[in-house]
């Protein structure tokens, strides 16, 4: 941090007023708010990784000659560990159209646009950026080959299809994988490949703070652009409706048009599903590891919606190229877990009812407010004190948002403090409910208190209960008190 300080005082000629450091996001990087006595702000990163670091310095910097919408390096250390950019703000496209995302993908006409805005943006970035550029920056590789192409493939197949516990014939997989490749290298591209471009990647600033800038680039290449177009549009947890998603293919594919002569829109249209389907397994690779390895919980939340995406483009010709493959991703969708059932009815008032089995009731709560009662009679069972935790209640931008929300979420994981806090509360209370059901007690009650009641003890209250009603099949009684939403988890048929 000292050497990050210098840094801004080489650029500035004094110390920062106020230095904040900014929620983690998925790499190693750290970023901090640094802020002067008028209120002006730069953005410091502290890296890991020199090579990394170099690629986004270098491509920010390619990038902003060519007069594109993204962050500028405005200062670096010798060895590129550190570096100021310029503020672009906290509003991401990803939370600009959260009211749409938590309508089911029911999108008002302020969101489309900005989505739309976007997506017309996309092939200045690939195009115009590609123009002069030295791709041998890029990192780790420079270009989409096959080399990168069955590293996702593997992923996949290691990290997620291995961990379902799915039979399959590796030699046909890997035949079918194959061909899959040749199919998606056969097709050289010049254009710059942004890789993991996704709303959270997009933030919106500018004089009005609607105009889109790209960040978090550092992993592009010489490549595909149908590769980006299908990260965007089927990220799983968008929800986009069919009728949105072609109206923004049909807008990337008239700008696009601007920079470069595009193929047929048939052509155009079955390579990027081809895209599509490849993404979607290099998705699950990643949610695989980051949820069933990690234990992250929003990883594992994210599997239903990406099998959503991958049960509609098994029902696509395009899919059935690939013989084998086809056949087990069929498979892979009707396993029991994948399978769509209804979800546990939410009520603000609990329903109660006289049953001899084992309940368990769990709280969330603000220690301002007092710790729930026990109205069992049984002595209250255990509570739990989150505020060692990091708050998200210090940062403006998850003030108005509650440990049920992904924003919330991905800071409680990235953070790390939450889940070993967690992973203590689950060996106490799975011993705990294990001998209650030998023993045949009826009731058992956890509550966890933090400051608000709003972030963390949410965030552990809704997670002990899914974890329990999954490994038990108990019935599990959630209420958030302060956010005053109750939840029922009903008993389900499971062997002890």
């Amino acid at each position: 941090m000292q050497q990050l300080t210098e840094l801004y005082r080489k650029l500035k000629g004094c110390d920062p007023e106020t230095t904040e450091r900014l929620p983690g996001a998925g790499s190693n990087r750290v970023y901090y708010r640094m802020t002067d006595a008028d209120g002006q702000s730069l953005i410091g990163c502290v890296g890991t990784s020199r090579e990394e670091n170099h690629a986004f310095i270098s491509l920010s910097r390619h990038f902003v000659q060519c007069g594109l919408p993204v962050p500028e390096v405005l200062a670096a250390s010798d060895d590129e560990l550190r570096y100021l950019q310029n503020d672009l703000g906290s509003t991401s496209l990803f939370d600009a159209i959260r009211s749409g995302r938590e309508a089911g993908g029911n999108y008002s006409l302020e969101e489309q646009e900005l989505l739309r805005r976007t997506i017309r943006q996309l092939p200045s970035v690939q195009f115009k950026g590609a123009q002069g550029l030295d791709f041998s920056v890029c990192y780790p590789q420079p270009e989409f080959d096959t080399q990168g192409v069955f590293f996702d493939l593997n992923y996949f197949k290691y990290c997620f299809l291995k961990a379902t516990g799915l039979d399959f014939h590796e030699v046909k997989l890997e035949e079918d994988f194959r061909l899959l490749d040749s199919q998606l290298t056969e097709e050289r591209c010049t254009s710059f490949l942004f890789r993991d471009f996704q709303a959270r990647n997009v933030m919106l600033a500018g004089n009005d703070h609607q105009t889109p800038y790209f960040i978090d680039f550092q992993g592009g290449r010489r490549g595909p652009f149908y590769y980006d177009l299908a990260s965007f549009l089927w990220q799983a947890s968008a929800k986009y409706p069919d009728s949105l998603r072609q109206a923004l293919i049909d807008d990337y594919y008239d700008a696009a048009s601007q920079h470069t002569t595009l193929p047929p829109r048939s052509h155009f249209d079955r390579r990027l599903h081809l895209f599509v389907l490849f993404r979607t397994l290099q998705v699950l690779g990643a949610y695989g590891f980051r949820g069933y390895f990690e234990r992250k919980q929003h990883f594992i939340d994210s599997i239903p919606p990406a099998i959503d995406n991958l049960r509609q483009l098994l029902s696509e010709d395009d899919a059935k190229a690939f013989p084998y493959l086809t056949d087990l991703l069929h498979r892979l969708t009707e396993l029991p877990r994948f399978r769509k059932e209804p979800k546990p009815r939410i009520s603000l008032i609990p329903q109660i009812k006289e049953d001899k089995h084992l309940v368990v009731r769990i709280f969330s709560f603000s220690y301002k407010k007092g710790i729930p009662q026990d109205e069992s009679g049984n002595g209250g069972g255990y509570v739990f004190d989150c505020r060692s935790t990091h708050n998200p209640g210090r940062y403006e931008q998850y003030k108005q948002l509650t440990g049920l929300d992904e924003p919330v979420i991905r800071f409680l994981e990235d953070d790390g403090e939450i889940v070993p806090f967690l992973d203590s509360v689950y060996r106490l209370a799975d011993f705990h409910v294990q001998r209650y059901l030998e023993r045949g007690f009826t009731s058992l009650m956890f509550s966890f208190g933090c400051t608000g009641g709003q972030h963390r003890s949410v965030y552990c209250a809704q997670h002990l209960a899914e974890h329990l009603h999954s490994k038990f099949g108990i019935e599990v009684r959630l209420c958030h008190r302060e956010q005053a939403i109750c939840q029922n988890f009903g008993p389900l048929n499971i062997e002890h």
